[in-house]
């Protein structure tokens, strides 16, 4: 197993690889998009990593760019690699692909979305 030195790294994208993501292309997406980085010679910078489900099945298949916290529903191919371009590169999300915007309150979804809101997580109580 390797162990990557992440010095000099500036994003981390998470790629779902869970049964649903897989389902509706998610080996497609996570290839397009390692494919471009590699592409344009981004590999020092940017590092990937495939995860298992992310909870957001509905979505698939679900990409999430760090440190920025943006988690992209519904990812192609081919907006994988407007990711790689405009939001890795040129600095610029995918509007009409964001899930999560992460601010200093914590995650919120945009405004207009069609994305169902999901489960609540439970509040615990302290006893």
């Amino acid at each position: 197993m390797t162990t990557w030195n992440l010095k000099g790294t500036k994003h981390h994208v998470l790629i779902c690889n869970g049964s649903s993501c897989m389902r509706k292309g998610g080996e497609e997406a996570t290839q397009a998009i390692r494919n471009e980085i590699e592409h344009l010679n981004y590999d020092t910078f940017i590092h990937t990593t495939r995860t298992r489900c992310n909870g957001r099945c509905k979505d698939a298949p679900v990409v999430i760019v760090y440190p920025e916290g943006t988690w992209y529903k519904e990812v192609t191919p081919e907006v994988g690699s407007k990711i790689v371009h405009q939001h890795l590169a040129g600095g610029c999300s995918i509007e009409d692909h964001i899930i999560y915007q992460y601010e200093q309150e914590g995650f919120r979804s945009p405004k207009e979305t069609d994305c169902i809101e999901g489960v609540s997580k439970p509040i615990k109580r302290s006893v």
